[in-house]
């Protein structure tokens, strides 16, 4: 008995396929622009990658974007055509070396943080101040600092806080150099946790948040996080 021939149907991996260059507009958009490079007469060919460009707006328009991107859609044809496409454009070709240049490398920061409640920025407050003269505005700032100290501190370990750990917190982070006045008093722990709710509630119920509802946190007020130990 004889077998039967089999024609296998070729099956089209993307894999085997050209690279899109910009997989946005998909494969058909590219398959025209390289076409439109393949033809001889200029005026036939700019009629026809204006065509194009209107068949890339569209997608655009049809995913939500809005705006003005007419001259964004002609540097992408170009760089889709390989910077290859002589038509009469509204826009000057875009320059190869300035799209393709790699971005340069950006080292990591080597600057170790002391108390990482604080971050870097505090450390750079508290060597600003240090370079203050003596009087009222450096005294002001210095109390403002403390404070933050303490606010930050407090964003750290909600159970609690010892004014003690801050003094002796800012004594090190100021390497001795700045100093509170002897009546100085500490924005109590309550206040501080209340401005911080107060302030995450204002957030939440912000029509940019898109909540009137308070958060599930709020919700919860009786459960309490996890102690932490103290950071000494």
């Amino acid at each position: 008995m004889a077998v039967p021939h089999i024609n296998f149907i070729h099956m089209d991996y993307n894999s085997t396929r050209e690279k899109l260059i910009i997989p946005e507009y998909g494969r058909n958009v590219q398959k025209m622009i390289y076409n439109a490079l393949t033809m001889e007469d200029r005026e036939k060919r700019t009629s026809f990658v204006k065509y194009i460009v209107g068949v890339m707006t569209q997608m655009h328009i049809s995913n939500g974007s809005y705006g003005d991107y007419n001259h964004m859609i002609w540097d992408h044809l170009h760089i889709i055509a390989d910077y290859k496409m002589d038509v009469d454009s509204p826009y000057p070709m875009p320059d190869k070396e300035a799209i393709e240049a790699r971005p340069k490398m950006i080292g990591y920061s080597t600057h170790k943080i002391k108390y990482k409640p604080y971050g870097s920025n505090i450390e750079k407050m508290i060597k600003l101040a240090i370079t203050y003269e003596e009087g009222d505005e450096k005294n002001s700032l210095v109390e403002n600092i403390a404070n933050h100290l303490k606010k930050a501190y407090l964003n750290w370990n909600r159970e609690s806080v010892d004014d003690e750990i801050i003094l002796r917190h800012l004594a090190v982070l100021s390497e001795g150099k700045l100093k509170l006045n002897e009546d100085f008093k500490f924005i109590s722990t309550d206040v501080l946790i209340a401005q911080s709710h107060k302030k995450k509630w204002v957030d939440n119920r912000s029509p940019s948040r898109g909540g009137n509802k308070p958060s599930n946190r709020q919700n919860n007020k009786g459960r309490q996080n996890p102690k932490r130990k103290q950071f000494r």
